[in-house]
């Protein structure tokens, strides 16, 4: 039955998220003319479904357990690194500030909310969760905050493990 359901109702983000990890380790791992070739195969798909879902997110980028919540525009530059378990939604920006090539570095167990907007060269410490419609642009290396506004500040301490479920299922 999940078979049919698939042909039917086929979960494009996780096509996406499983696409971007194949084409990942094709790209990091294999050598030679055969793994060249999967290569290019894999980054072709991999760009018709990113330009199909709305998504612009560069190779290597984000570290293991990411959670894309919806299709729709989400905007990374290709210099950012985000660490593991982050949780992203739409209308999201990663990216560098005023002609630098800097771009934000997240650590892990992050959360996104939707309209998010964070540029410049930064740095989010771990266990993050930023409120709906934030523009961060500045850095907030202090772990277990929920930070939000335009410009962003610190709101209150949290647990992210409430927000990101899966953290600590181990």
């Amino acid at each position: 039955m999940n078979n049919i359901k698939g042909i039917f109702f086929p979960d494009y983000i996780w096509k996406f998220q499983r696409l971007l990890r194949k084409t990942e380790y094709t790209k990091n791992c294999k050598s030679g003319i055969l793994g060249k070739i999967q290569y290019v195969f894999l980054q072709y798909h991999f760009q018709k479904l990113s330009l199909k879902l709305g998504f612009s997110i560069p190779l290597n980028v984000f570290g293991p357990g990411l959670a894309i919540v919806h299709y729709g525009t989400i905007v990374v530059n290709a210099n950012a690194k985000v660490g593991a378990n982050c949780r992203i939604h739409p209308s999201t920006c990663i990216g560098a500030s005023g002609g630098s090539d800097k771009a934000p570095r997240l650590g892990d167990n992050v959360y996104i909310g939707p309209g998010v907007k964070i540029y410049g060269d930064i740095v989010i410490g771990n266990n993050i969760a930023m409120a709906a419609n934030s523009a961060v642009n500045k850095s907030f290396p202090e772990e277990n905050s929920l930070i939000g506004g335009v410009p962003a500040k610190r709101i209150k301490a949290i647990d992210i493990s409430s927000i990101i479920k899966h953290i600590g299922d181990e």
